[in-house]
């Protein structure tokens, strides 16, 4: 058999094993999992993705995706006001204002004067849900402008973005006790024993699952998540976390990751965790 033809033949071989890993694939997950829609929690449509997707090609991307509302950040926040600008009306964007103009800022915005600056200006724009995402970790969520961002939220009803370890997360909460909190990546490596004693201690914070790579054991939701998940329901979101622009190209794999592992739990849980828990905490439900 001539070489060309062997190879035509093992590439439509692969394409039907392909195919048929995928449609098991698919039957393995509930029927209710694959059409979830989802409420995105942590997206950045900062200014490297700006130059090579457009405002509408991001709606049309969690349109396709079935991402129905996002909690919108970007640095520097153009992009979101950018988002806001199309008035999708099938996309419901909740803005949150991020104390970045440029990347270093992430690195010392909680003892610069100038985000200080920044940030009363722009919450002057009065369309800010929270603030965040930033990131602190350790005694420096003890700077003083952290606990006036803390005290500020609570003040105001705003929801803070936190990445954050442990440690940052429970001074900022003691600033401000009662603030609600968004925590990133629910931790991302802080141990899960750690994640459920600051659950119990701590009402008022969300886990965001973006990132946190033991949610999925052996193909399949982590027994010790499912746990947790369905002891608080209300109590998690989901995120994308496109924080550099090649991971604008994986957000329809995310999303199938996410309603591959939320169909691990029972309907309800997962329907809150998908979309539910977000639209509930703007009062968009």
């Amino acid at each position: 058999m001539h070489s060309s033809t062997k190879a035509g033949m093992a590439g439509r071989k692969l394409l039907m094993l392909l195919a048929g890993a995928l449609a098991f694939s698919a039957m393995t997950v509930p029927a209710y999992a694959q059409q979830l829609p989802l409420f995105d929690a942590h997206m950045h449509y900062n200014v490297e993705a700006r130059s090579i997707l457009s405002p509408q090609q991001v709606i049309d991307l969690w349109r396709k995706t079935g991402i129905r509302a996002v909690l919108a950040t970007s640095r520097p926040n153009d992009g979101t006001l950018d988002l806001i600008a199309q008035k999708a009306p099938d996309i419901t964007i909740v803005p949150f204002l991020r104390p970045y103009r440029v990347q270093p800022d992430r690195h010392d915005w909680f003892s610069n004067a100038e985000i200080e600056t920044f940030v009363e200006k722009e919450l002057q724009r009065g369309i800010y849900r929270g603030i965040g995402e930033f990131h602190i970790f350790g005694k420096d969520a003890d700077a003083p402008f952290v606990a006036k961002i803390a005290r500020l939220a609570k003040a105001r009803d705003l929801w803070l973005h936190a990445h954050a370890d442990e440690d940052a997360v429970e001074r900022i909460l003691r600033h401000a006790p009662g603030v609600k909190l968004i925590w990133a990546h629910t931790g991302m490596s802080t141990p899960l024993d750690k994640v459920e004693q600051m659950f119990a201690q701590y009402p008022n914070i969300v886990g965001e699952l973006s990132y946190r790579m033991d949610v999925e054991q052996d193909g399949a939701l982590n027994p010790r998540w499912r746990a947790m998940m369905t002891k608080y329901p209300n109590r998690f979101v989901v995120g994308t976390d496109a924080w550099i622009t090649p991971r604008w190209g994986q957000v329809e794999e995310l999303a199938a990751f996410y309603r591959r592992m939320l169909g691990g739990l029972p309907r309800d849980v997962a329907e809150r965790i998908a979309y539910r828990n977000g639209l509930s905490m703007f009062g968009l439900e």
